[in-house]
């Protein structure tokens, strides 16, 4: 690795990610297959008029694109292996080539700069083999500046190349993305940005701890700059050596003890201690964002163990805390560790528009101190149905419905009784037994809807709202009826994967399949259940009771019910009031449905 040169005045001091910007293939870390597709394009003479490089900020885009033109235009080339001493690399390595024309497409994404471009590519290089363009976040370019590019890009003089790059690369119109070969580049993974930190520490004759140098390649998320700007702030910070305790410091985050023994306080139900780790942290000036970003790791390698087992994949506990991580992964059920995460996940993103982060914080603690009692929303769909109890299922080896996001506490002494609590039951293969199925009937329906809306989704479900409860149109099934002023709503619902969604749902709550049918009211016929006149809502109510009950004890219907396995959907007005001597007529007075 080349070492670069200072300088004797701090004025001139050049930051870490430029000093030690990759300058051949073989330097761009974690690119390994880009480069040598790229490597091998060049040796074979099959180079591209049109490069488009995509994917995370600092993972080698703009690195590669000039290590590129480097290639193409060394005095020496082209080759796979520019010299770096020739003035062509050199100034292209500098950026002030004028052959290799750098452009930042978020300040230059109007048409005037692309009709220069085009203007500009007639005329052939002043020294260099080729005229290269290099832009920058390309996806930043408006529609008419990508439309006066498209007869360029498709077809440029042979002494022309460009070079796209974006973080963004669904923002790029199909037409630019079709002209041009296309190369992902992935994140960077943790040990080789670890790798990458401990050589320039090296270089710059300084030392750091292990763990503090994977403290910073975690903290960047997979961007070498990221982690590289980091280090350079921490090497100002630290003097001499790095360790761990001044990363901590500076980022304001939690050491691993005091996230295990807070994960342990929640793991054991003591929401008391949980409370009094966080409030702790907090007054010692720990970022409470950063300390639920750490609890969402520990969550994360939770759910890891508890699935794969000793097969996991790398976790990013560290090793001395793998035995603590395995205990607290054989307390809780996988489900209750998968509602933590939900819980985490939700409160982090509530935090970033809130002032109350503290106080957010502590429900997320008290919520994770209560995993054991939490019910699934189909156990609690259900039993809000029946009018039963629900009961929290804390044994892993009791089935239990996977979580879907709802969640609601239950009374921690509900089920057994405390010497059934202390004595443990042998552990058996039992076979998960079949929901209840539920019948959808007006009380049912009425009680679910508004579960069904939360779990829908706040998107889908304003806009489900706006039709109102749905009514049953037939056994385990449902009509949904928008007015005429919200037919924007009405076609959002009918959207196929809507539908699914509700029908999903449904399906999960109620234990059985059910059809979903959307509708616009103006539509309906006289026939139609939503088309009779309103009548004061307290007073249908009472009627459609009172006439539901009649209809129930009513021996021929009864008998109806129970042969052709239907149910009540409609009893109209004055139910009863016709003579018993005249069955054939009760189809006017009640309505079934296979």
């Amino acid at each position: 690795m080349a070492q670069p040169n200072r300088g004797d005045d701090s004025s001139h001091y050049t930051v870490l990610a430029r000093r030690y910007r990759p300058q051949q293939f073989a330097d761009l870390v974690g690119q390994e297959p880009v480069a040598r597709a790229l490597m091998r394009a060049i040796e074979t003479g099959r180079v591209a008029h049109a490069y488009l490089f995509t994917g995370a900020r600092g993972v080698g885009k703009t690195s590669a694109a000039r290590i590129l033109a480097k290639a193409l235009n060394c005095e020496n080339g082209p080759t796979p292996h520019p010299c770096d001493r020739c003035p062509i690399c050199q100034s292209i390595a500098s950026g002030e080539d004028i052959d290799v024309l750098e452009f930042d497409a978020a300040s230059n994404r109007g048409i005037d700069e692309v009709r220069e471009i085009r203007q500009n590519v007639q005329y052939r290089p002043n020294r260099a083999r080729y005229k290269i363009y290099i832009i920058d976040e390309v996806h930043m370019l408006t529609v008419p500046a990508f439309n006066a590019l498209l007869k360029t890009l498709e077809e440029p003089p042979p002494h022309v190349k460009f070079i796209f790059a974006t973080t963004e690369v669904q923002k790029i119109p199909i037409t630019i993305l079709s002209r041009c070969q296309r190369f992902d580049f992935a994140g960077i993974s943790t040990p080789r940005i670890v790798e990458r930190l401990q050589q320039i520490v090296s270089a710059e004759g300084m030392e750091a701890d292990p763990e503090a140098l994977e403290l910073v390649a975690r903290r960047a998320g997979g961007s070498m700059r990221d982690a590289q700007s980091l280090l350079d702030q921490l090497l100002a910070f630290a003097g001499g050596r790095l360790t761990g305790e001044q990363v901590h410091r500076l980022l304001g985050t939690a050491h691993v003890e005091r996230v295990v023994a807070l994960a342990s306080a929640m793991v054991d139900q003591d929401a008391k201690t949980a409370l009094h780790l966080l409030g702790q942290a907090a007054d010692e000036g720990l970022q409470l964002g950063e300390l639920l970003d750490q609890l969402i790791d520990y969550w994360r390698d939770l759910m890891v163990v508890a699935a794969a087992g000793d097969d996991a994949p790398p976790l990013t506990c560290p090793p001395r805390f793998r035995d603590t991580l395995r205990h607290h992964a054989r307390r809780l059920p996988i489900d209750s560790i998968l509602a933590g995460l939900d819980i985490l996940g939700a409160t982090k993103a509530r935090m970033r528009g809130s002032s109350h982060g503290r106080v957010l914080a502590e429900m997320a603690v008290v919520r994770l101190s209560r995993l054991e009692h939490l019910v699934s929303l189909a156990e609690l769909a259900r039993g809000l149905a029946e009018g039963s109890e629900v009961s929290p299922a804390p044994s892993r080896s009791r089935p239990s419905a996977p979580p879907l996001g709802l969640l609601a506490a239950a009374p921690a002494d509900a089920g057994a009784s405390a010497e059934q609590k202390k004595k443990p039951e042998p552990v058996r293969a039992v076979p998960p037994a079949p929901p209840v199925p539920l019948e959808l009937t007006a009380e049912r329906v009425s009680q679910l809807w508004p579960v069904v809306l939360d779990e829908i989704g706040p998107a889908s479900a304003t806009d489900l709202k706006k039709a109102g409860l749905p009514a049953i149109s037939g056994p385990n099934a449902l009509v949904l009826r928008f007015p005429p002023e919200y037919n924007a709503a009405r076609e959002h619902c009918q959207r196929p994967q809507v539908v699914s969604r509700i029908e999903e749902v449904l399906r999960k709550i109620t234990g059985q399949a059910c059809a979903v049918r959307i509708e616009s009211a103006s539509a309906e016929g006289p026939d139609d259940v939503s088309a009779a006149p309103p009548l004061d809502a307290e007073r249908s109510q009472f009627r459609s009771r009172r006439w539901r009950d009649e209809a129930e004890r009513d021996p021929l219907v009864r008998r109806a019910l129970d042969l052709l396995g239907a149910q009540i959907v409609r009893v109209d007005d004055g139910f009863g009031t016709v003579p018993k001597a005249l069955p054939e007529r009760a189809e006017e007075t009640e309505t079934l449905q296979e």
